[in-house]
């Protein structure tokens, strides 16, 4: 997949990460469902590998699935034969390297200018700024006017009314975690996922 079309396009990450396989399988189909395109699985979540596998099957091969917190070399490995589509890292991590190998997308975590050199030296697709909330939507500006060219994905404390100034100030999308998942990744009521989905995919304009 080209993940940096994918972000311009659709705007929204989804981040699913939570201790129920089954509720967390279900939130990625709801996701899904309700016009999300892109979502990642954290490989913290309990049998995250088993979670891509059966969101991978029930969605197909073109579904933008992708696995998140991706560490080391052998996460890498394990996520790509599982179906993850495109890699997530939290920093720079021998993952990057080996998503190159693998010929899998990867958007790389960075927070200091240094950070964000090495993670497109590196061969990052874009660039996840994490924590966002530090330094918040002007931290994003400020690293836009020596960095133009850098595709910035900011995650972290990202809610429906910051989703929009992040856009705003230069993001190409932003990653979404428990402000959109709530208790659907602990079985939840999954209409209420829809509704927050909805609620920001408009706030990204989709």
């Amino acid at each position: 997949m080209n993940l940096l079309d994918e972000l311009r396009t659709h705007r929204l990450l989804a981040i699913v990460r939570g201790p129920d396989p089954a509720a967390a399988l279900t939130a990625v189909l709801t996701l899904a469902e309700s016009g999300v395109a892109l979502v990642e699985v954290s490989l913290t979540s309990a049998d995250a590998l088993g979670i891509i596998r059966g969101a991978r099957a029930a969605l197909g091969p073109d579904y933008g699935l992708g696995a998140g917190t991706v560490l080391s070399a052998d996460d890498a490995r394990a996520a790509a034969d599982a179906g993850a589509g495109f890699l997530v890292t939290p920093a720079l991590a021998p993952s990057l390297a080996e998503a190159g190998r693998l010929g899998l997308p990867v958007l790389a975590g960075a927070l200091t200018p240094t950070e964000v050199v090495q993670a497109s030296s590196g061969g990052a697709t874009a660039v996840k700024l994490f924590p966002a909330s530090l330094g918040g939507p002007d931290y994003l500006g400020a690293l836009r006017d020596p960095f133009p060219g850098t595709a910035f994905v900011p995650v972290g404390g990202v809610d429906a009314d910051g989703a929009r100034r992040y856009l705003d100030r230069g993001a190409v999308a932003v990653g979404v975690g428990s402000p959109l998942l709530g208790d659907a990744v602990r079985g939840g009521d999954p209409a209420a996922l829809r509704e927050r989905a909805a609620a920001f995919l408009a706030a990204v304009g989709q």
